[in-house]
C-alpha cells in the first residue's frame, strides 16, 4: 500500500547537564532507539498519530531509566505524583492528568480524557477516573528513587536534585525537574499529535504542578506539534510549546520558529528543551541545556541528539519524501 504521507517521529527522555562516558551514551541511545523502532513500525502500519504517541509514551513511562511512570522521582513527602497530557492536532483537543499516583501509565488516562467533556483532571479527579476505569493500582517506586529521597532527607544528597536519567553512572546528578518524556508524531494521513509525561521536579512542594499537563509543555495543531522538557517553571514562563506551534501555524517555518523561541529562552536564562515536527515532515529540536536526550526517525533512518556539541542549540531536518 502506498503511503499518503511519509510518517515522521521524534521522542525525548529529558534534558540534562552532561552524559558520563560512552557506556552511558550507548545505554540511553539503545533505550530511545528501541522505542523509535517500535513506534515507527506502528505509524508505517497505519496507526494514527495519537495512537503512536500514546504507545511511545507508555514505552518510555515503563523504562525506569526515565523520570516518568516507573522510575518517577519522589516529592518532598516521599510520594510519587505524575502528570501527563496528550494533544491531537487534528481535533484540537488537549487532555491531561495532574499529580496522579499509583497508576502505571498516566498517558492512558490522558488518552481516555480526549473524548471527555472534562479533559484535564487534578489529583483527586484523576484517582477517581482510574478507579472508574478499573485501572490496577501500581507502585512506580524504584530502589534508586527511594535512596535518593532518603539521602535528601538525611541531608546527604550533595547535588541539588536527582538525575534526569535514573541511573547515576549514566548522567551527572542535576535537576530532576528536567526529567520528562515526550513523543511527537506525523502519521500517514498527515495528522500530528504530541504527548508528554513526567514524574515531576523531585522533592518539590506538595501540589506543585508541572508544565507537562499544560499547553506550555505540550501542544499541537494541524500545522505542528511540540513536546517540552527541562525546568517546568521555565517552560511555563516561556509558554514554549504553544509559542512554537502558534508561530508555525501563523506561517513561520518550523526552523525559524524554533530559532526565535530558543533565542528568547536563552536571553531569559531558561533551562529547557523541546522536540517538534510540522505538517511538511520537518523534524526539529532545541535546547538551552547542555544535553537533550532525543531520538527521531525521518522516514529513512534513526538519529539522535545525544552527542551534539553543547553550543548547538537548535537543529532541523527536512527529508525528501
Amino acid at each position: 500500500m502506498k503511503l499518503q504521507v511519509q510518517p515522521k517521529l521524534i521522542i525525548h527522555g529529558g534534558a540534562g547537564s552532561s552524559l558520563h562516558g560512552k557506556g552511558g551514551v550507548e545505554a540511553v541511545r539503545q533505550a530511545l532507539y528501541t522505542v523509535v523502532e517500535e513506534v515507527y513500525s506502528l505509524l508505517i502500519s497505519g496507526a494514527s498519530a495519537s495512537e503512536a504517541v500514546v504507545q511511545g509514551c507508555q514505552l518510555l513511562e515503563d523504562n525506569p531509566r526515565f523520570n516518568a511512570g516507573t522510575g518517577s522521582v519522589l516529592q518532598s513527602d516521599g510520594q510519587i505524583r505524575m502528570s501527563a497530557s496528550l494533544m491531537d492536532g487534528t481535533s484540537g483537543r488537549f487532555s491531561g492528568v495532574i499529580n496522579i499516583s499509583r497508576v502505571k501509565n498516566p498517558i492512558q488516562l490522558a488518552q481516555f480524557l480526549q473524548t471527555s467533556p472534562d479533559r484535564v483532571l487534578s489529583d483527586y479527579g484523576s484517582a477517581e477516573l482510574a478507579r472508574e476505569l478499573q485501572i490496577p493500582s501500581y507502585n512506580a517506586l524504584t530502589d534508586l528513587r527511594l535512596q535518593e529521597w532518603i539521602q535528601e532527607r538525611q541531608d546527604n544528597f550533595k547535588s541539588t536534585m536527582a538525575g534526569v536519567v535514573a541511573e547515576p553512572e549514566l548522567v551527572e546528578t542535576s535537576n530532576a525537574g528536567r526529567g520528562t518524556i515526550g513523543v511527537v508524531a506525523l502519521d500517514t494521513y498527515g495528522k500530528i499529535a504530541a504527548g508528554t509525561s513526567t514524574g515531576g521536579k523531585g522533592f518539590e512542594r506538595i501540589g506543585r504542578v508541572s508544565d507537562s499537563a499544560m499547553p506550555a509543555g505540550n501542544y499541537a495543531t494541524t500545522k505542528a506539534g511540540v513536546s517540552c522538557t527541562g525546568i517546568g517553571e521555565d517552560i511555563i514562563d516561556e509558554c514554549l510549546a504553544a509559542k512554537i506551534v502558534v508561530r508555525v501555524t501563523d506561517g513561520m517555518s518550523l526552523k525559524e520558529a524554533m530559532q526565535r523561541s530558543f533565542a528568547e529562552a536563552h536571553n531569559n536564562q531558561r533551562d529547557l528543551g523541546a522536540i517538534a515536527l510540522d505538517a511538511t515532515g520537518a523534524i526539529a529540536w532545541g535546547k538551552t541545556s547542555q544535553v537533550l536526550l532525543a531520538a527521531y526517525h525521518d522516514g529513512h533512518r534513526i538519529g539522535d541528539t545525544l552527542e551534539l556539541p553543547i553550543a548547538t542549540n537548535v537543529g532541523c531536518i527536512v527529508s525528501p519524501e
